[in-house]
């Protein structure tokens, strides 16, 4: 249990962003190299405002990477030896978590979404490394919880999917109570808004980032699939309506925002998980997965208009959605320890 630590929003003031640089051809067969340039896109966009942690195999993976982003970026990139079997730091990496002035690690158990892409050990093993590298205090849980499977206030409001959380693929006895609970233990949740359904081709089966997204406290960012011909648009309806109905921890109702589905991305015949929600909040800018669809430039201009004060940068992700993820999937935050514990809004 995190022992009164609190698990900060994204939005809030971040010392780095993780990474774990692209390697594994099998994760993009034939697009490795523009994955690796989306890549570069984000750490471009990322060095101006925060340190960027990259994780990579050996010097040789270290100096391609600073090669790639530039001389300019690369003073802002930290890199470690820690060797990973994939690139989703998001689901697999440390998550972050104050008291005050100090920070520890959250250290999940990763085991690849179920068992379905072997081997994960060197992935399971970078939370542990992470928080000796930081010389971190690290709390260990017994169970497995992928980043990407919650999205918080950090106010005590957790969003999450009933398809991933409670998949027994996870391991045994995973109920509402159960999860709430543990929940409650490690990421200082008081109030657990359920949300149901998974953006096709989702391998995680339901990651909250391809569905609903915080923004600011009570405001959320849901993707809503209004072509009843499409799998997610019963339930996206079924989601916009829990989340209308829904209180955060404090109380209040939600401020419900929506954003448009891009059409299907497709590799042969098969559909690919591209989700405008599934973008990521850093110091001063937010990074926009797009697909060279025309619904592009309204999503943008929604979130543009959404996150006040916030650079919003396209990143060209219909090659990373090859590798079954996209923006969001790929970082985790490092916040900032402060002495000010963020107040909710009067």
């Amino acid at each position: 249990q995190s022992e009164g630590f609190r698990w900060p929003a994204e939005w809030e003031s971040h010392r780095a962003t993780w990474l774990a640089w692209p390697h594994n051809p099998e994760t993009w067969p034939g697009h490795l190299a523009a994955a690796e340039a989306a890549f570069v896109e984000m750490v471009r966009a990322l060095a101006p405002g925060e340190l960027v942690r990259v994780n990579v195999a050996d010097a040789a993976l270290e100096a391609r990477v600073r090669g790639l982003v530039g001389r300019e970026a690369a003073r802002r990139v930290e890199c470690f030896a820690f060797p990973t079997d994939d690139a989703w730091v998001r689901d697999h990496g440390p998550v972050f978590v104050t008291r005050g002035r100090e920070r520890a690690v959250l250290d999940f158990r990763f085991d690849a979404w179920g068992g379905k892409y072997p081997p994960w050990d060197r992935d399971d093993a970078v939370p542990r490394q992470v928080a000796e590298a930081l010389g971190l205090p690290r709390f260990a849980a017994d169970f497995v919880l992928e980043g990407g499977s919650v999205d918080g206030d950090g106010q005590g409001t957790v969003l999450t999917t009933e398809s991933c959380l409670l998949h027994p693929n996870r391991g045994p006895g995973r109920d509402r109570e159960v999860m709430e609970r543990r929940l409650a233990d490690f990421l200082g949740a008081r109030r657990v808004v359920w949300l149901a359904g998974a953006v096709e081709g989702d391998a995680t089966v339901g990651d909250v980032y391809d569905l609903t997204r915080f923004v600011a406290p009570g405001v959320v960012f849901p993707v809503v699939e209004h072509d009843d011909r499409e799998a997610l648009h019963g339930a996206s309806l079924e989601n916009l309506q829990r989340l209308r109905g829904a209180r955060d921890a404090q109380g209040k109702p939600l401020t419900v925002i929506e954003l448009p589905m891009p059409p299907p991305v497709r590799a042969g015949k098969d559909r690919l998980p591209a989700s405008y929600a599934n973008f990521y909040l850093a110091n001063g800018v937010a990074l926009v997965p797009v697909f060279d669809v025309p619904s592009d430039e309204r999503a943008l201009a929604i979130l543009a208009e959404g996150l006040p004060g916030r650079r919003v940068v396209p990143i060209p992700a219909r090659d990373l959605v090859f590798g079954l993820g996209a923006v969001h999937c790929l970082p985790q935050q490092e916040p900032e320890a402060s002495d000010t514990h963020v107040r909710p809004p009067a």
